[in-house]
């Protein structure tokens, strides 16, 4: 058995190879992150014999390794992918020293491979990791957006504070059309009737005729102060904003088209819809490398610390390592699921019964949700309240 290590970078990898007998194979060497390196790479390999027979591994860099593990899918290698704190609690525990390179790094990685059980990576990922992209683009854009609306809500301060208040502090498409084509108090308080047909297709009739003089009235008396500056910084807002609105729902029409050709088991629970469903999909991967519930929830970063030491012991509160997307998707399924689903309900009004705060009952749900998702993957069958315990 050969165990090959690579410390990922950005521009080139280092690589150290081992027998299982601790023979050194090759002492670390570099190849660049092209093709003319991954075939010196491939060369390297083949002299090794049978691919089976070699197991390499490399720490998780983000997109960094992406285009090598697409390479070594290619030519039929598995590989393991690990998580960074492994590799440098493990150099710890063999050396205290400060020495840090690439090729030392690669090294340790190679010599840690052959004291763990070998989980190479999932075939077929590629998937997986657009879907993940998709869902993490979109949540940067979602909150992109909402910042767009504080910004706005901050020009409105300055020119026309009552605007926002008169929309009950909500910006629904009515209000949003009026500024974008009225955007100033002055112009507000100038609209005619021509103006008032519009915005009534608009808001499909909910903006009564006494909604509108309102608002011109609103606007005539304003204390805000109305100037070229406010104006054209508002317009520059909307337009940005709008944008990401288009940008989102783009994205989004992408990640339910890829999500429904999956389909996995737990896109049947009522209150999880196909964007949370993606989510979830995309940060877990393959549920086959999980073999219990618990690693889930490990990996979520929903499991509780403990600690022990003498005859001190006690456990901590939630580790929140991991995915917080993951777990920022998981805590918002739940929501839906206490209100309408009795099995999740009851679940939460026994956990506060017995006297936990609302956010740690709430843990316990999507404790309870992961464990489910877990049972649905592994007997591949759809949710059913009266089978849940």
């Amino acid at each position: 058995m050969y165990y090959v290590g690579i410390d990922v970078s950005k521009y080139k990898h280092d690589c150290f190879i081992i027998s299982g007998d601790g023979k050194i194979i090759h002492d670390a060497f570099t190849f660049t992150n092209d093709i003319a390196g991954f075939t010196s790479f491939n060369c390297v390999l083949s002299e090794l014999g049978d691919s089976t027979n070699i197991r390499i591994g490399f720490e998780s860099t983000a997109h960094y390794a992406l285009n090598l593990e697409l390479f070594l899918e290619k030519c039929h290698y598995t590989f393991m992918e690990f998580n960074p704190v492994l590799i440098a609690n493990y150099k710890t525990s063999i050396s205290l020293r400060k020495t840090k390179t690439d090729a030392i790094d690669c090294e340790y990685i190679a010599r840690w491979l052959m004291t763990v059980e070998y989980k190479p990576h999932p075939t077929g990922f590629y998937h997986t990791y657009s879907l993940k992209s998709l869902t993490r683009l979109r949540d940067s854009l979602v909150r992109q957006r909402s910042l767009y609306i504080v910004k706005i809500t901050n020009v409105l301060d300055h020119s026309f504070p009552e605007f926002k208040p008169f929309f009950n502090n909500k910006f629904s498409a009515t209000a949003l059309y009026i500024l974008d084509h009225y955007p100033s108090a002055e112009k507000i308080g100038r609209m005619n009737t021509a103006s008032y047909e519009k915005i009534r297709c608009i808001s499909r009739g909910k903006f009564t005729p006494q909604k509108f003089l309102d608002l011109k009235s609103l606007a005539k008396n304003t204390v805000g102060q109305s100037n070229d500056i406010f104006e054209a910084e508002l317009k520059s807002l909307l337009n940005l904003y709008n944008q990401c609105v288009a940008e989102v729902d783009a994205l989004e029409k992408k990640i339910i088209c890829l999500i429904e050709e999956i389909h996995p088991r737990y896109m049947s629970i009522p209150g999880i819809g196909p964007i949370s469903t993606a989510i979830i999909y995309s940060e877990f991967g393959s549920l086959t490398k999980y073999s219990s519930p618990n690693k889930m929830l490990a990996f979520a970063g929903l499991d509780p610390g403990y600690y022990q030491s003498g005859i001190a012991e006690h456990r901590g509160r939630m580790v929140k390592r991991g995915s917080s997307h993951l777990r920022y998707a998981l805590y918002n399924c739940c929501l839906p699921l206490i209100r309408y689903d009795m099995t999740f309900a009851s679940y939460y009004a026994k956990k506060r019964a017995e006297g936990k705060p609302h956010k740690v009952a709430m843990a316990h749900v999507a404790k309870k949700l992961v464990r489910i998702i877990f049972t649905l993957e592994r007997k591949g069958i759809d949710y059913n309240p009266n089978l849940i315990r």
